[in-house]
């Protein structure tokens, strides 16, 4: 009913943009033209390596998003840090009163070229699914008549070059019709947001003045998995904690020292099976204190039209984690995730040994509603009450000889989480941009899951923020072989040139 009623509408109120009456079918056609004509650059940036443990191949990819927004009439800022800059864009509105915040990240996660099947993650390379689910690269293909579901893999693709490329698209597509935003837009551009962002909370707050908006879009992560046009209202922070027990000083040959020498992997081991219940729920007590879902909340989560048998079978697992009684519903807790174990060797490279040490990397997804600093002295007390005498350091030989459990606990805060209420003047201009643009209903997400650097902007300009995700669900992002698939890469076009057009 909601569909015909939308339709009814399109047909009876004259909408008027670009000049000219509206319709999808317009805006359809825009979009594939520039589909077409930004290939080009799509593959030019996904050609520039972007990984930030190595800063000086940031360099390349500054000097590239200074001449693309450059030549749309942005002037640009290089706002410095101790390391890598943030890159400002901006252009005034001829009518514009108020001012957007558009976040675009450019740095892309490290790659191991040995887990790709292609010659380069820097080296984009087009590929179609066979019918046995294998993917084949394309070696003659035509891009003025691509497929939707083709892909080109290569790092950053969807996350998060791929939306770049979309927005320059979506630029050039309003400028052919000399159609001009009656807002100002700033873009800032984010070359560490792999590494948690640890320059950018100071950043934000010794360029306050430069970088004051009315209200901020992210255009960065994943459609829901139906595919479906999709706003976020919020994402969890993270912390990150190092913890690392001890054995001997060396390893031991197990044959002499084993039974003797303790094991600091099943120490590790029992420690962290100590944090969590068999129903995936954490054990240390107060750890979700604040969170409460009350029955309008939890009306909204259930209006996300997640299939959880679908993720299931994609994910291959036949329960899930009792934390919430969904999968909405568990991603408005905080988490406490082992992303990381190690100790001795594997593999190829086993040894008999007692090793020396034991190390397990976890991070700590952050809600609104919890205090990132109370939970993490909540899971070193913990560590604590087992036993163990909790260090910031490697313990010397007198602590060693003095205590039998040890432990070296280091953590660091990247970001909290931030929170938008839907029904906010961004929410509902967004909202009202991508009903513009598509048939289907938009699927609104309260708090996405993952983490994007936003609230330093959200706390210190006091601005409101919503993620505009664009790429493909099944994307590899973070992963070998990542992907953007091209009916997404046309859609977050249309998706961009009807938030350009819609009036503020």
């Amino acid at each position: 009913m909601k569909s015909f009623l939308r339709h009814l509408l399109i047909l009876l109120i004259p909408i008027t943009i670009f000049g000219q009456r509206y319709d999808q079918e317009k805006l359809e056609e825009l979009a594939e033209k520039y589909t077409k004509q930004s290939f080009t650059e799509l593959i030019d940036i996904l050609s520039i390596p972007n990984d930030a443990i190595f800063p000086e191949s940031l360099e390349a990819n500054i000097q590239w998003c200074e001449k693309a927004f450059g030549n749309r009439n942005f002037k640009t800022t290089r706002i410095p840090t101790a390391v890598a800059p943030l890159l400002l864009a901006e252009r005034k509105g001829k009518k514009g009163k108020k001012t957007v915040l558009v976040y675009l990240q450019i740095d892309g996660q490290p790659v191991d070229t040995t887990r790709w099947f292609q010659k380069s993650p820097y080296i984009p390379v087009f590929k179609e699914k066979e019918a046995s689910g294998n993917w084949k690269t394309l070696e003659n293909y035509d891009l003025n008549n691509y497929q939707d579901d083709w892909r080109i893999f290569a790092r950053s693709a969807s996350d998060a070059k791929g939306p770049v490329a979309m927005f320059l698209a979506a630029l050039d597509a309003i400028s052919e019709k000399n159609f001009e935003p009656n807002y100002n837009i700033k873009v800032i551009m984010d070359f560490e947001e792999e590494l948690g962002s640890p320059r950018l909370p100071q950043a934000v707050i010794d360029n306050r003045e430069l970088l004051k908006s009315d209200m901020m879009v992210i255009f960065d992560g994943p459609l829901h998995i139906t595919n479906k046009p999709t706003l976020v209202f919020g994402a969890r922070g993270i912390a990150t904690i190092t913890l690392t027990t001890y054995g001997p000083i060396v390893p031991q040959h197990s044959g002499h020292y084993g039974n003797y020498a303790p094991n600091p992997a099943f120490g590790l081991s029992k420690l962290l099976a100590s944090m969590k219940d068999d129903e995936g729920r954490v054990t240390i007590p107060g750890y979700y204190d604040g969170i409460t879902l009350d029955e309008d909340t939890k009306k909204i989560l259930r209006g996300v039209p997640d299939d959880e048998d679908f993720i299931r079978n994609k994910l291959q697992i036949a329960d899930i984690d009792k934390v919430g009684s969904n999968y909405q519903e568990a991603i408005q807790y905080p988490s406490l995730n082992i992303r990381g174990m190690q100790s001795g060797w594997i593999n190829e490279k086993a040894r008999t040994i007692v090793p020396s040490w034991a190390r397990a990397e976890i991070d700590v997804r952050l809600v609104l509603e919890s205090d990132p600093h109370r939970l993490i002295k909540l899971i070193s007390s913990h560590v604590e009450n087992q036993g163990y005498l909790v260090l910031d350091r490697e313990p010397t030989k007198e602590e060693r000889l003095s205590n039998k459990r040890i432990a070296t606990f280091t953590h660091e805060l990247s970001y909290q989480s931030f929170r938008t209420e839907m029904n906010s003047d961004v929410g509902i201009w967004l909202e009202n941009a991508l009903e513009k643009a598509f048939e289907d209903d938009i699927i609104k997400i309260r708090m996405g899951g993952g983490s994007i650097p936003i609230s330093p902007f959200v706390n210190t300009l006091g601005i409101p923020a919503v993620i505009v995700p664009t790429v493909n669900m099944d994307n590899n992002q973070h992963s070998p072989n990542e992907n953007l698939r091209l009916g997404n890469y046309r859609d977050g076009i249309k998706t961009m040139i009807a938030i350009l057009t819609e009036k503020l």
